[in-house]
């Protein structure tokens, strides 16, 4: 088979089937975000901005965490990573609707980081210089714009490549992966500080940074795999996909649900085991009062459970059973982003608010109803990728 043979345009009857999916996606996102906001007028402003913010932090993971597949794919180069790349391009164009979402954790600043409006008296002299109101807002919106740069960058590339071919816009594209990643890597060390550590000023850990990296790219991973396998039944994909392909990404998945328990473990056995107060707070509200169960629930689901099914190549090879897996990972990505952040605000003991369904269920609906448009302007696949044939071909030799 080779690409001359296969229409990667989007046919009728999946256009059709993407715009229902779509739509349902936007309803289910537009009762969420209702609700919620119902919930911060009628029950508590507090609670809708703790419920928004830790859902908004699963929510931008989907949307950075492929386009970082997308760059590394152009750096390292591969067939496991040409049949992501339309879906991770999509992903990095919702980027813009991502920015407007963060409105409401700037309004809702003083309602969530207790080092606002005054300086939090265990703060030190850099902690009080890092955590301004003014600063924060600033790396905010430097992170945002280098990740809109980049977005741009790479779907101007992409699209330049479907129209005219050649090797020039792939160059391009490779040329700026790197330093690209590099950026994705210190941005998102810096938002995880400033956004979830800041919740806690006493607190440090130098893994937490990594741990979140890893996260973002299992959240993207698993997402992609997901969509991967829904279009495999559906032309053009189904002439494309082979098990072998599936197998490729399912290794990658594997891979970071061990690169994610590992940065978690050891940042637990150091502070743990260093036994400081200021660091053994940390895990000693979340593993007392009823949130011990969830720290369980994470070490079986988050780890245990994926990586002991992952670690069959039949199972990795089979499209429903691998699709099942990601899809369980995406449930343990929000169930760990809420042990991360409620209990700062739940310190009595667990609980869990009606909002916290309806927020991370109001953002991801829209975000999928935005990535969904996004999908639908592109083919399916990248004809003109330089690597297109070898892509065709891979699993049938």
């Amino acid at each position: 088979m080779t690409a001359e043979r296969v229409d990667f345009q989007i046919p009728t009857d999946l256009r059709g089937e993407l715009r229902q999916w779509r739509n349902r996606a936007a309803i289910v996102g537009a009762v969420g975000l209702a609700l919620t906001v119902a919930g911060a007028v009628v029950v508590s402003p507090s609670q809708f901005y703790r419920s928004y913010l830790w859902s908004y932090v699963f929510l931008i993971g989907l949307s950075l965490g492929p386009m970082a597949w997308l760059m590394l794919q152009f750096l390292t180069g591969g067939v496991w990573g040409v049949t992501i790349r339309r879906p991770a391009e999509a992903a990095a164009r919702t980027l813009p609707v991502v920015l407007l979402l963060f409105l409401p954790i700037v309004i809702g600043m003083n309602n969530l980081y207790p080092w606002m409006p005054v300086h939090h008296p265990s703060l030190s002299a850099g902690k009080a210089v890092w955590l301004t109101p003014g600063f924060y807002l600033v790396r905010a919106a430097i992170y945002f714009g280098g990740w809109l740069l980049l977005s741009w960058h790479f779907n101007r590339w992409s699209g330049r490549e479907d129209r005219e071919g050649g090797l020039e816009p792939h160059r391009r594209m490779s040329f700026v992966a790197g330093p690209g990643l590099v950026f994705w890597a210190l941005a998102v060390t810096f938002m995880s500080i400033d956004w979830i550590l800041s919740l806690y000023p006493s607190w440090f850990s130098t893994m937490f940074p990594l741990l979140v990296i890893a996260s973002q790219a299992l959240t993207g991973m698993a997402f992609l795999i997901t969509l991967l396998v829904l279009l495999s039944y559906r032309r053009p994909m189904s002439d494309v996909l082979t098990a072998r392909h599936l197998h490729d990404l399912g290794k990658l998945l594997l891979t970071f649900v061990m690169v994610w328990a590992y940065f978690a473990f050891s940042q637990f056995l150091i502070i743990w085991a260093g036994n400081l107060p200021d660091e053994i707070t940390y895990y000693f509200v979340r593993i007392n009062h009823g949130w011990g169960a969830v720290a369980l629930l994470l070490v079986f689901g988050h780890f245990a459970l994926p990586f002991a099914l992952l670690l069959s190549r039949d199972l990795k090879r089979n499209f429903k059973l691998l699709a099942s897996i990601a899809v369980f990972i995406l449930c343990m990505r929000l169930v760990d982003l809420y042990w991360q952040i409620a209990p700062y605000f739940r310190r009595e003991g667990f609980g869990i608010s009606w909002m916290d369904f309806t927020a991370p269920a109001g953002l991801v609906g829209v975000w999928l109803a935005v990535f969904l448009t996004q999908l639908e302007k592109r083919t399916l696949l990248p004809p003109n990728d330089p690597s297109i044939e070898e892509v065709l071909a891979h699993g049938r030799e």
